[in-house]
C-alpha cells in the first residue's frame, strides 16, 4: 500500500476518489471566460449556418433549436459546427482551460489531447443521434484515457448519457457472455437498473471513465441536448488504437521531459 494519500491535497484526494467511485467527477467551472467565448462561438455559428433572423433570441439556439431545423438536417448541420468549430483559433486551447484544474487532478499536467472536439445535437424523440451501450476500450481505445465532456444545456434524464458505475461493470465482466445477450440493446437491457443517467447543468464540466458502458437513449424531454466531448491522455502512458500523432497531439510537454526525449548519450570510442 502506497502513501499517495499523503501527497495530495484534501481536495485532490475528494476529486480523486470521486472519479474512481463513480467513474465521473462534475465539478463548477471555475474558467466562466472560457465558457462564455465557447457559447458565444456557437451563437454565431448557429445563427451563420441557419442564417436565422436576428429577432430569434439567443436562447432559443439551444434548448429549442428543434423548432428551427428538423432532424433530416441535423447531421449536416452537426458536421458543419465541429469543422468551423475547431478551425476556429483559441476554441481547443479554452476548452481545455475550462478542464484543466480536474485533468491536473485525474491525469496529470503532461497531456495529449483528442485533435478534434466532437458535438452531440441530440433532438426531442430523434433516434438518429443513438449511441449503443459501448465501452470505447472494447475497440482498441487505451484504457489510461479520460473523455472531457462540456454541456452548452442543462442535461437531465433523457436529455443526458448514462454510464455504469465501476463496481456493477466488475459484475458485468464477470458475466459478459450472459448478459451482453444478442446485441447492443439486450446489453442495454442487462444493465438497465444499473446505469446512473448523469445530471450535469450549464457550468459544470464532467471528465469520465471511458472505460466503463455508456451511451445515451431517445430524448425524451422536450429540449434539445447539446454537449461537446474530447479524450485526454497522459502523454507518456500507453496508447491504443488511437495513436499520439494521428488521433491525439500533445498540448503540455513539460521542459524537463522535452530535454529528456531530446537527450543523447556522449559517444565513447
Amino acid at each position: 500500500m502506497n502513501d499517495q494519500g499523503s501527497f495530495l491535497t484534501v481536495d485532490e484526494i475528494k476529486i480523486s476518489r470521486e472519479y474512481q467511485d463513480r467513474g465521473y467527477a462534475i465539478h463548477a467551472i471555475e474558467n466562466i471566460d472560457a465558457l462564455d467565448w465557447i457559447r458565444d462561438l456557437f451563437i454565431n455559428l448557429i445563427r451563420k449556418n441557419l442564417t436565422l433572423k436576428e429577432n430569434v433570441a439567443d436562447s432559443d439556439l439551444f434548448d429549442l433549436i428543434h423548432t428551427k431545423l428538423d432532424a433530416t438536417q441535423l447531421n449536416d448541420f452537426r458536421l458543419a459546427l465541429i469543422q468551423q468549430m475547431n478551425e476556429t483559433k483559441g476554441f481547443r486551447s479554452r476548452y481545455y482551460q475550462i478542464a484543466k484544474p480536474y485533468l491536473d487532478v485525474i491525469v496529470g499536467n503532461e497531456l495529449a489531447m483528442q485533435s478534434r472536439v466532437n458535438l452531440s445535437i441530440q433532438l426531442p424523440g430523434d433516434d438518429s443521434s443513438l449511441l449503443a451501450t459501448h465501452a470505447d476500450t472494447w475497440s482498441g481505445d487505451s484504457p489510461f484515457e479520460v473523455v472531457v465532456w462540456l454541456p452548452l444545456v442543462d442535461c437531465y434524464n433523457t436529455k443526458s448519457m448514462y454510464i455504469l458505475p465501476p463496481k456493477k461493470n466488475i459484475d458485468l465482466n464477470k458475466n459478459f457472455e450472459e448478459m451482453s445477450g444478442e446485441n447492443s440493446e439486450d446489453l442495454f437491457k442487462s444493465i438497465e437498473q444499473d446505469v446512473h443517467w448523469i445530471d450535469i447543468n450549464y457550468g459544470e464540466v464532467m471528465v469520465f471513465n471511458q472505460s466503463l458502458p455508456h451511451g445515451n437513449r431517445v430524448n425524451q424531454e422536450n429540449e434539445t441536448r447539446w454537449t461537446m466531448n474530447c479524450r485526454f491522455k497522459s502523454l507518456f502512458s500507453p496508447y491504443g488504437d488511437k495513436k499520439i500523432g494521428e488521433f491525439f497531439e500533445p498540448i503540455t510537454t513539460r521542459a524537463a521531459s522535452i530535454s529528456g526525449l531530446n537527450y543523447q548519450h556522449p559517444k565513447l570510442k
